[in-house]
């Protein structure tokens, strides 16, 4: 699918706006960054999370380590540089589990997500703009932590572990 015509009207430092054109129906598109997202347990059987501010939604969220892609980087670089920036986790087994759109209705935004286990434990490293808590669950209190969850990526990469691993 391609539209009839596209045309930028902001280009920002982080992310796009561009205005399509598909017949009679006009759409507003955002262009992004692709993105990870990390199930990260480490070898004490801890899930690895960050509770941030996100100042869009006006308030603290509770979330899997995540980051965009800087190109050449792969998914797989980024999952693990992002990971040691916001948990200090390093090592352990890695795999690709799926990938998805954020929001498909208005962004291009693709986010694969990552399971990586058995990680060994160090400092967190942030850039210098991001400020966040490294928070750690015991895998065994997951299920009853999704009520408290608001942030989307984090519920979608949480759901298929719980199932993949057994504890659903």
């Amino acid at each position: 699918m391609e539209p009839d015509s596209t045309r930028k009207v902001y280009d920002g430092s982080l992310l796009h706006l561009v205005v399509e054109q598909w017949g009679p129906r006009t759409r507003e598109i955002v262009e992004s960054p692709n993105a990870v997202a990390i199930v990260a347990v480490d070898d004490d059987g801890y899930l690895n999370l960050v509770r941030q501010a996100r100042e869009a939604v006006r308030r603290e969220l509770l979330e899997l380590p995540a980051g965009g892609i800087e190109p050449p980087e792969t998914p797989l670089d980024c999952a693990k540089r992002e990971l040691r920036e916001e948990t200090g986790l390093t090592g352990g087994i890695w795999r690709h589990r799926a990938g998805f759109f954020t929001v498909p209705g208005f962004g291009r935004e693709r986010m694969e997500l990552f399971y990586a286990e058995d990680m060994e434990r160090g400092e967190p490293s942030p850039v210098a703009d991001e400020s966040f808590e490294h928070v750690r669950i015991p895998v065994s209190d997951i299920p009853s932590l999704l009520p408290e969850l608001e942030d989307a990526k984090t519920l979608v990469g949480l759901l298929p572990y719980l199932r993949d691993s057994g504890r659903s």
